[in-house]
């Protein structure tokens, strides 16, 4: 039988223990709610009570599909080859290369006459850009990644009249990773290629990225 000393001291032991799994187990739950995600991107895959439902099927995976912006040529098929409808593919932001312009070549249609939000000026056909004004004569450029289809069209705008700060990538949170992508049996320019999972994203001027979201801290605030 424990003596009365032994007795209260595992008592102690344990209550200490239990307070640290209760503390880490708030910090957690509250980093959640605030928005730090493992994976740094937004996907809203957390659930209502903070737990990422996506973490598990990522990271069993040692590589994924990727394209790389330097080889892509804007062809379109990503957005009509893709398994997934919409397609994975997505156009993100560079926002280190971006110049802020005010006639920006990826946003507007090249025959645009007044630089306006209207949907008849805008190049993107399902108006996934949003254009804002921040001081003269700067406005910024976001992504709705729910509206992009990965077409390319304000990609090869952006690289014909800008630069280039607008690029397409599979965003993983999206992709199926299937064994054999449809849309690399399909792309002319032989862009796609498997990558380490732990740096899936190719953006031109930065080479490999570690996964990492929206800005700031991801493919589109590089």
């Amino acid at each position: 039988m424990p003596t009365r000393r032994v007795f209260l001291q595992n008592l102690i032991r344990g209550g200490i223990l239990a307070g640290l799994g209760l503390l880490t187990g708030s910090l957690v739950f509250r980093s959640r709610k605030e928005g730090t995600c493992r994976l740094n991107i937004s996907c809203n895959a957390c659930s209502k009570n903070g737990s990422c439902t996506l973490v598990p099927a990522f990271e069993t995976r040692q590589f994924v599909w990727q394209l790389d912006p330097a080889k892509c040529i804007q062809c379109g098929r990503c957005a009509t080859e893709c398994v997934r409808t919409p397609s994975a593919v997505k156009c993100v932001h560079v926002y280190a290369m971006c110049g802020y312009c005010d006639l920006c070549g990826g946003y507007f249609k090249p025959d645009t006459k007044t630089l306006n939000t209207g949907a008849e000026n805008q190049l993107c056909p399902t108006s996934a850009i949003k254009r804002s004004f921040i001081e003269d004569p700067f406005f910024e450029y976001t992504i709705d990644e729910n509206l992009c289809i990965g077409c390319g069209k304000c990609v090869k705008g952006c690289g014909a009249f800008g630069n280039g700060s607008l690029q397409l990538q599979i965003r993983h949170h999206i992709c199926d990773n299937c064994n054999e992508c449809a849309i690399a049996r399909k792309c002319p320019a032989g862009a796609f290629s498997r990558v380490p999972a732990t740096s899936p994203y190719l953006l031109r001027g930065f080479g490999k990225q570690p996964l990492s979201g929206d800005k700031p801290g991801g493919p589109e605030s590089f």
